[in-house]
């Protein structure tokens, strides 16, 4: 029989899956119905449509692989879907942090020769940025399949078997050049974030200052703008911080530590999701529209 707190992780990461997959799957919808009606997809319209499909695959692994533990799922089905989880969870963290350059190029408001090339060029090169991350991050699956499984099935193994002490060595080796291929996505997605995040309050801090105590209404916007990059800042370094706690295995399976964990990973995916369609009028228009149409229908 299962403990109480493994009922309330189950409930609290049923409605985190939910949320994600409603959040993304409209996002999704939204940017289809254009690509239909258009016969063109805007550039921002592609990234947000890789990732909203990325970030799908991702909670499906991430609800996968909670069931599994809670349930004690044979350890080989869990290896075979946490490679794929390697695999989306990467990808993912790829083009939100390609999406974060395209903001902090767009809205930025940075005088700078090379920061005005990017901004000038930075739609032309969304489609190359995509395909790039899926042949960097297909790379490893293709040329480096035995050494993922290895240590995917280290990663359980450990976590099943505390007391292995198999390939040590080998199993160190793997996680910090794991941790070290997640690091590069995170330091593009913490500079252009912390760029945009600096830059935007000094530009509010300006617009304050010569308003000489007026309330001028374009404000309102740049600190919504703040506050959405600084939780992106927030859930993204959480994300990590996560993924590098539960690879160590410094808690044990199924413990509430390790519960914890597995569920502020998986608020990234479906929180940063549900901010930028609160951000975005269009998409936060068509959530509307989506909710009235299903009240309507009960």
């Amino acid at each position: 029989m299962l403990e109480f707190y493994l009922i309330i992780h189950c409930l609290f990461s049923t409605v985190q899956f939910l949320i994600g997959v409603l959040a993304n799957g409209l996002i999704l919808v939204v940017n289809g119905t254009e690509l239909i009606q258009q016969r063109k997809m805007v550039p921002l319209a592609l990234l947000l449509s890789c990732l909203a499909m990325a970030r799908i695959c991702l909670q499906l692994v991430i609800f996968y692989i909670n069931l599994a533990i809670l349930l004690w799922i044979e350890v080989p089905l869990l290896i075979e879907n946490f490679s794929i989880f390697l695999f989306v969870n990467e990808l993912g963290l790829w083009f939100a942090s390609w999406l974060g350059v395209f903001y902090c190029a767009k809205i930025a408001p940075i005088a700078h020769p090379l920061f005005f090339w990017l901004k000038m060029r930075i739609s032309k090169l969304v489609p190359w940025l995509i395909l790039g991350s899926l042949l960097y991050t297909s790379a490893p699956s293709i040329f480096y399949n035995k050494h993922i499984w290895v240590f995917s099935q280290q990663v359980f193994l450990g976590f099943f078997s505390p007391n292995t002490t198999t390939q040590i060595k080998e199993k160190s080796a793997l996680q910090i050049a794991f941790l070290v291929r997640l690091s590069l996505p995170l330091l593009i997605f913490l500079a252009s974030s912390l760029l945009l995040l600096f830059s935007l309050g000094r530009h509010t801090w300006q617009m304050r200052n010569t308003a000489m105590g007026t309330r001028v209404p374009s404000t309102g916007v740049h600190v919504r703008s703040l506050l959405s990059v600084l939780s992106f800042l927030v859930l993204c370094v959480s994300h990590y911080m996560t993924a590098a706690l539960l690879s160590s295995q410094i808690f044990k399976l199924r413990s509430l530590m390790f519960l914890f964990c597995v569920w502020v990973f998986g608020s990234f995916p479906s929180g940063h999701s549900m901010i930028l369609i609160l951000g975005s009028p269009k998409l936060k228009q068509n959530a509307k529209k989506f909710l009235l149409r299903g009240k309507c229908c009960e």
